[in-house]
């Protein structure tokens, strides 16, 4: 696979740009998605087109997501000679993956800003059931929150609600010296795979958002204490969990149990 050299364009930190330039990283990343003829690839924040080249070559067909206006016009230049090679201008976090899908499972792909990683996997977690799976680079310490156990300092929301979703796999990291301008931190890549049919039995995903979300929100705390505002001490103890339990203790089943005792809302609906 030959790598075209990009045109000059400096790295915009409002944008978090750190370009992928190593051409052995962007070879190995691409063999693990291993796009295919058929496949509706979405690549978010193409850059210069590092890891472009190598998506279409496998798959021929990819729509590009770029915010940064003045990358467009180098990238469309770059790959005029495929025809299904498609570009929005805009912010993924505001972008319509469900429109864009129409009715097909998409394979998303992303060297993503810090500053977006999480938000926009939240965003996408949110449309799972279009999403084929998710190949992405993100900050080791992101990567390592999402594929993380019960008991240690990384497991939290991200992990739960990703791992409630996804088979979520660490595939390898990458050293800052792979990009230009070289980041302060490592990188990593991570693959996330929605299940088609979940192994997880939550009465309502959105409860188990928000039960989470709360129990989480002060982490040195107990989950009697976090947890009051949704249900009682006893109720937790009724099903066999510690209240005296700090969250991060907690197995995703665990979680889901407490999610399904939630009592109805709104109750009775104003009636007796």
């Amino acid at each position: 696979m030959t790598h075209q050299a990009p045109t000059p364009h400096r790295a915009r930190k409002r944008f978090g740009q750190n370009f992928l330039r190593d051409p052995g990283i962007i070879d190995r990343l691409v063999r693990s998605i291993h796009p295919v003829a058929g496949d509706r690839l979405v690549e978010i924040g193409p850059g210069q087109g590092a890891l472009t080249e190598g998506l279409l070559n496998g798959a021929n067909a990819l729509d590009v997501i770029e915010l940064d206006r003045d990358l467009i016009p180098g990238l469309k230049t770059q790959f005029f000679n495929y025809p299904e090679f498609r570009v929005h201008q805009g912010d993924a976090l505001a972008f319509d993956f469900r429109a864009l899908a129409a009715g097909e499972r998409l394979r998303v792909v992303g060297n993503l800003p810090y500053n977006i990683s999480t938000p926009l996997i939240f965003k996408l977690l949110e449309v799972h059931e279009v999403v084929e799976d998710m190949h992405f680079m993100l900050q080791k310490e992101v990567v390592e929150r999402l594929a993380a156990r019960p008991g240690g300092g990384q497991w939290g929301r991200l992990s739960i609600l990703a791992q409630y979703h996804c088979q979520v796999d660490h595939l390898f990291d990458v050293p800052p010296e792979a990009f230009v301008p070289r980041p302060k931190v490592d990188s990593a890549i991570v693959r996330l795979r929605p299940y088609k049919t979940s192994p997880f039995e939550a009465t309502d995903p959105e409860r188990l958002a928000r039960l989470v979300k709360q129990a989480f929100s002060q982490r040195r705390k107990t989950l009697r204490n976090n947890l009051k505002p949704l249900m009682a001490g006893e109720a937790i103890e009724a099903l066999e969990i510690d209240p005296g339990k700090r969250p991060e203790a907690l197995t995703l089943d665990e979680y889901i149990r407490l999610t399904n005792a939630l009592p109805e809302e709104p109750a009775h609906d104003g009636h007796a």
